[in-house]
């Protein structure tokens, strides 16, 4: 697979920081369904497709996570 060469650069307004992910402890879920993975780092929450480990993450601060785990457990989310 060839190595992208796309820089990519923080959005106009972000406030999160570079955060180093290679020594995260990722979490998956307690039952282990799905392909999302959790890692709490530097007091941030990020969260990464298990199946693509070296993709992008979301970084979440705790009051976004906070609101994110809310609304899924509200079924804001629910697709059916």
């Amino acid at each position: 697979m060839a190595e992208s060469t796309i820089q990519q650069q923080p959005l106009a307004g972000w406030d999160k920081p570079e955060l180093d992910l290679s020594r995260a402890d990722w979490q998956s879920s307690s039952r282990g369904l799905g392909d999302v993975q959790i890692a709490f780092v530097e007091g941030f929450i990020a969260m990464r497709n298990s199946g693509r480990p070296g993709g992008p993450s979301l970084i979440f601060t705790p009051a976004e996570w906070g609101a994110f785990v809310s609304g899924a457990r509200e079924g804001e989310f629910d697709l059916t």
